[in-house]
């Protein structure tokens, strides 16, 4: 599994950051979410496209296949999937970004489903924002359920690191306590657990309302050491009041450092909370930076210019880069730089996942430019 740009791991039992972070394990990285495929007809709006790229995405699934084809980690997904034409084209394209697959699978009845989800983005053009929706319905992800995966059979092997994510959650009663169900064997094996809050109103709202969704996330939350999502994130997923520090731009940290003093209050367990930095000036015209809070310290990332192609993916871009320099014991500053460049340089390719090396993530963090590489 993986790359040539396997991972030089030091001996023993990491302690870094605050994280308990084993130096061994069968798989480096292993998420639990839905996978979906993405119709994109490019800076066509659907209204009048004639023809789209596949794109294969879920924010868990995104992470791992960074991690796995950018980073060279070991990393694997936990998830429905479907016997049927679309089913066998996502599951073709997780194998080739390798990331290994535990799949609880489902039969379509040729009519109705149950199916692998759809959404269904344009990227806009300057002043014409992206139009992003879905189609959600009978999704398999949805019915997924507790005693779908036998995770001591899954994490008998050792996993340093689990995630997962808040539209995973929302997408039905049982979809949130499989995750419950697996960050407590995650947790029972010793892995690090992270989850990203990544909170939609409009999931939730088909799923109990705001106040459901509070009380959900309390829940998976009590397990998790790693929290990805922004202040409004934190605000609306964890109940929490909003910062009495007002933020003077969108690249300002202040209003997300602000909370975590309320964060850490709610679950004093938590020891990162990480997020990105965008001010959106057009479509292909942004100002991108990077925070994290690390057991305490506050790390900013630079700001860069981004003449962006695709948008989509790049806050999972950022989480795994960052989830790598923490896997790899980089220091605090230098994990948020590493997301940091590969979110940056994710939102260069088409679609949801990376086509970046990481031989040109390190260079970006350390300061490099677009001058051609000869």
């Amino acid at each position: 599994m993986g790359s040539l740009n396997r991972i030089n791991k030091p001996s023993g039992t990491q302690m870094k950051h605050g994280l308990n972070i084993r130096s061994d394990g069968a798989l480096d990285f292993l998420s639990l979410g839905a996978l979906v495929h993405r119709l994109d007809p490019g800076i066509i709006p659907f209204r009048k496209a004639t023809e789209c790229q596949i794109h294969v995405s879920g924010g868990e699934f995104n992470a791992s296949a960074n991690l796995a084809d950018c980073f060279g980690l070991r990393t694997g997904i936990a998830t429905a999937m479907v016997a049927y034409p679309v089913g066998d084209l996502i599951a073709e394209r997780v194998r080739g970004m390798g990331v290994q697959p535990f799949y609880k699978h489902f039969k379509h009845d040729g009519v109705q489903g149950p199916n692998m989800a759809t959404v269904y983005s344009d990227r806009g053009q300057g002043v014409r924002a992206p139009v992003v929706f879905y189609n959600r319905c009978n999704e398999a992800a949805a019915q997924l359920k507790p005693g779908d995966f036998d995770w001591p059979a899954i994490f008998a092997g050792g996993v340093r690191w689990f995630h997962s994510g808040g539209i995973f959650a929302a997408l039905s009663p049982t979809a949130a306590e499989l995750i419950i169900e697996a960050m407590q064997a995650a947790k029972a094996a010793g892995a690090v657990t992270s989850f990203d809050l990544n909170y939609r109103a409009k999931l939730w709202n088909i799923s109990g309302g705001h106040e459901r969704a509070v009380a959900v996330l309390d829940r998976i939350v009590k397990h998790v050491d790693v929290l990805v999502g922004n202040e409004e994130d934190l605000q609306l997923g964890l109940g929490i009041p909003g910062p009495k520090v007002a933020a003077k731009s969108k690249l300002d940290p202040s209003a997300f450092l602000g909370m975590m003093k309320s964060v850490r209050q709610k679950h004093p367990h938590v020891k990162i909370v990480a997020t990105t930095l965008r001010e959106v000036h057009s479509t292909n015209r942004h100002s991108w930076s990077a925070v994290a809070w690390i057991n305490g310290r506050a790390c900013t990332a630079p700001t860069c210019e981004l003449d962006v192609v695709d948008r989509v993916g790049g806050g999972d871009g950022y989480a795994a880069g960052f989830f790598y320099g923490l896997l790899n014991g980089e220091s605090p500053e230098e994990a948020v730089k590493l997301g940091w460049a590969h979110g940056a340089l994710l939102t260069t390719f088409p679609g949801d996942t990376t086509m970046a090396t990481v031989d040109q993530v390190r260079a970006f963090a350390q300061g490099g430019s677009a001058r051609i590489q000869r």
